[in-house]
């Protein structure tokens, strides 16, 4: 098995009793440590309408983290592209391309990151149509290419500045359908298992068996995004887990604005119904102490045959989830990272049942 890569997803979340400039100088710390520590990427989601996460613009943090960091790839993970012109966001990234040859990614996504209201407000004419997104992703693609087509009137229409060099282009899928759209375009797959836990290692064989090579990318690439979280301490992983399965039940239910804490999920009273919901959405979480969570990595990373993972971590503190990445760059022995190796500690004990399973 090749040495597994490890890359970064980041929500810029919001803490309880925290704000929005907190959470984006968390971001940028953890950028300049994602660099330091030999992290292959790191890339920026997209959101809007709610109070709990800072970032509504990758573009714009792109800018700022490319200016904190030197070696790191910076990217989207990802533009919704309905949500935006083709030709807007091939101006964007090729113009962060310029100021930082070889470091950008641009991952494209179809969800639109918010509400149906605010999906329209932000592209009133979108219907969020398959079809109109494939559309999309063709005129994008001739802009970035230099290719005249219909939707850029023959070549009349460029995107600027024009430049030698292309980012890297990135699908995400978690429903797996937009895999087929990887393969037919030719760009790298990853695939959401930290948003939809089912059916992943197929979407990603069957993008390898399709995949047409193009001008971007010679031969398949993927990866697998997950939720992670490693510490040495058995109840820090508890504590998390626990936080982790309040919050993703509160996604489901629509409350994107709930800021949990340990104690919050905890106390509240799960029904039968929603147990079970948690359950099932810990196969969206890999959660333990160093030896437990190498195990569980390397063993998706064989289950889906990519040799990079992509890791987002939601924790109460911040310091929880800056050791949990420095313990990652550990175990997984990438290259820059600062000797900071895991203790020997006991499998997690099963504090209640909202414990690790």
């Amino acid at each position: 098995m090749k040495p597994i890569l490890l890359s970064v997803l980041d929500q810029t979340p919001i803490r309880q009793n925290s704000d929005a400039r907190t959470a984006l100088q968390e971001t940028i710390r953890l950028a300049k440590l994602a660099d330091r520590l030999g992290y292959t990427r790191y890339w920026l989601s997209e959101h809007h309408n709610t109070t709990a996460i800072a970032g509504a613009s990758p573009v714009v943090l792109i800018a700022r983290l490319a200016a904190e960091t030197t070696r790191i790839r910076l990217g989207s993970g990802g533009i919704q592209l309905p949500n935006h012109s083709a030709l807007k966001v091939a101006e964007d990234f090729r113009l962060l391309e310029a100021l930082n040859p070889g470091r950008i990614d641009l991952g494209l996504g179809r969800a639109p990151g918010s509400d149906p209201l605010t999906a329209h407000l932000l592209n009133p004419i979108n219907a969020f149509e398959p079809l109109e997104y494939s559309q999309q992703i063709r005129e994008l693609l001739a802009f970035l290419t230099d290719t005249p087509t219909p939707g850029n009137y023959e070549g009349k229409i460029r995107a600027i500045p024009w430049i030698d060099t292309r980012p890297d282009l990135w699908m995400l899928t978690s429903g797996g359908e937009s895999a087929y759209l990887a393969a037919q375009f030719g760009m790298a797959l990853s695939f959401a298992q930290f948003i939809y836990p089912v059916g992943g290692a197929a979407a990603v064989r069957a993008y390898r068996d399709r995949f047409k090579p193009s001008p971007l990318l010679s031969e398949p690439q993927a990866s697998v995004c997950i939720f992670a979280f490693c510490s040495e301490d058995p109840q820090k992983v508890a504590k998390t887990q626990s936080f982790m399965d309040h919050r993703l039940l509160g996604f489901e239910k629509g409350k994107y604005d709930e800021i949990p804490t340990y104690d919050s999920a905890t106390a509240y009273p799960y029904t039968a119904a929603e147990w079970e919901r948690v359950l099932s959405n810990r196969a969206r979480t890999v959660i333990g102490t160093p030896d437990q969570v190498k195990e569980k990595l390397e063993s998706l990373a064989r289950e889906f045959d990519v040799d990079e993972i992509v890791i987002c971590t939601f924790t109460e503190q911040a310091e929880d989830k800056f050791r949990s990445y420095e313990l990652l760059a550990s175990i997984f022995e990438l290259e820059g990272h600062h000797g900071v190796e895991p203790s020997k500690t006991k499998p997690a004990t099963e504090l209640s049942r909202r414990s690790v399973t």
